[in-house]
């Protein structure tokens, strides 16, 4: 198993970023938000951007680990996630900045990703 975090695994276009932006599907976690698009056919991995801005993080440190947290646990689990490109952003700002709960908080927001939604009809 490949478990590494290559470019092609990555959001890099302001393009890309917008298109799943404007898709308009978010989970909220209890400090990420999870923006998700799935992925056109063909496409079979998903795709990690991040959005950390400085209004909820002042400190250039805090941002970059938050960034390895996330990227790390995505490298982790990017082989059972479905074909879809993400972006993670801080919802509200973590206090005190615990590293071990925003990992917590990112894994089950691919967990409620990963799992099949239900339509509210039934047939």
């Amino acid at each position: 198993m490949d478990a590494s975090f290559a470019r092609r695994y990555r959001l890099t276009k302001t393009d890309e970023f917008s298109s799943v932006f404007g898709f308009r599907k978010a989970i909220r976690g209890t400090w990420l938000m999870l923006h998700y698009q799935p992925r056109a056919e063909g496409h079979t991995d998903a795709r990690l951007g991040l959005v950390v801005g400085k209004k909820l993080l002042k400190r250039a440190v805090d941002r970059n680990r938050l960034k390895r947290i996330v990227r790390e646990a995505f490298r982790l689990r990017r082989s059972a996630l479905p074909a879809c490109d993400l972006i993670v952003r801080l919802a509200v700002k973590p206090r005190p900045f615990d590293g071990k709960s925003i990992a917590e908080d990112f894994a089950a927001l691919l967990d409620r990703l990963s799992r099949p939604r239900h339509s509210g009809r039934s047939t």
